[in-house]
């Protein structure tokens, strides 16, 4: 089994590479989180309190996290689905999200990918979704940190998300884990 684990800041590139991955290689899907509570719900599933209580009740949830008013969770069983199924790629911005994620499933060969960009072209980026948020979010990149022990560091503000989804594509083919250094 192999996932990706996408890592990094809002408007880092995270859903525009997932996108590029998957026009790449149908395998490629984004893994929904769970969310629990307010805001945009295009690629979460979302659920209600009484969910979110059975899966922590059970054991089941690997990783949580709260912004932005609202819960997003990594659970295990949907998790399990979906590297049986193809190679998830799961969207993260916290580095204990990625030590817990990996750590979940023992038999997976994740892939991690530091994507980053320059404060100001995140900002250009945020501003342009007009979320209406755009100070929380440029609180969320600045309390990103860096994520040096990556698989792969790229600048999404430097290279396109085709190249960036080759990129990743290459390095999950291959065996060679080496970092790869960042553009």
């Amino acid at each position: 089994m192999r996932g990706v684990i996408l890592y990094g800041p809002p408007a880092a590139g995270k859903d525009t590479i997932t996108s590029a991955l998957h026009d790449l290689d149908a395998k490629y899907a984004l893994y929904p989180r769970l969310k629990v509570g307010p805001g945009r719900t295009s690629g979460y599933r979302i659920a209600d309190e009484a969910a979110l209580d059975r899966l922590r009740r059970n054991g089941e949830v690997v990783w949580e996290n709260q912004r932005y008013g609202a819960r997003y969770v990594v659970d295990r069983p949907s998790l399990m689905q979906r590297l049986s199924s193809g190679v998830p790629v799961v969207h993260l911005g916290q580095r204990p999200a990625v030590a817990a994620v990996t750590a979940a499933v023992l038999d997976v060969r994740w892939c991690v990918v530091y994507l980053w960009c320059p404060r100001e072209v995140a900002a250009q980026r945020i501003i342009s979704r007009r979320t209406g948020d755009a100070d929380a979010r440029l609180r969320a990149w600045d309390e990103t940190e860096p994520l040096p022990e990556a698989d792969l560091s790229l600048n999404t503000a430097a290279v396109s998300p085709r190249v960036a989804a080759k990129r990743i594509h290459r390095h999950v083919l291959a065996d060679d884990r080496s970092p790869v250094p960042l553009l």
